[in-house]
């Protein structure tokens, strides 16, 4: 792994980023047992933070559009 499991990501999109090459990483079966466990922690982390990220721009959006979220409609 090339973080370490602390360190917060700089962006959304950088989280992103390696959270998707943590899950190519797991999924091929090729890391030892210990790295295994450390990429499943940094990626329930990194999760953790994208949700975090969403919520907090779901919730920006309901302050600018009033109490109720309404459902995106492409015009």
């Amino acid at each position: 792994m090339t973080r370490a499991s602390n360190t917060p990501p700089a962006s959304y999109e950088a989280a992103l980023s390696e959270l998707e090459q943590l899950v190519g990483q797991i999924e091929s079966g090729q890391l030892p047992l210990e790295q295994l466990l450390a990429g499943y922690e940094r990626g329930a982390d990194l999760l953790k933070y994208c949700r975090d990220k969403l919520q907090a721009v779901e919730d920006q959006i309901k302050v600018l559009d009033g109490t109720t979220l309404k459902p995106w409609t492409q015009e």
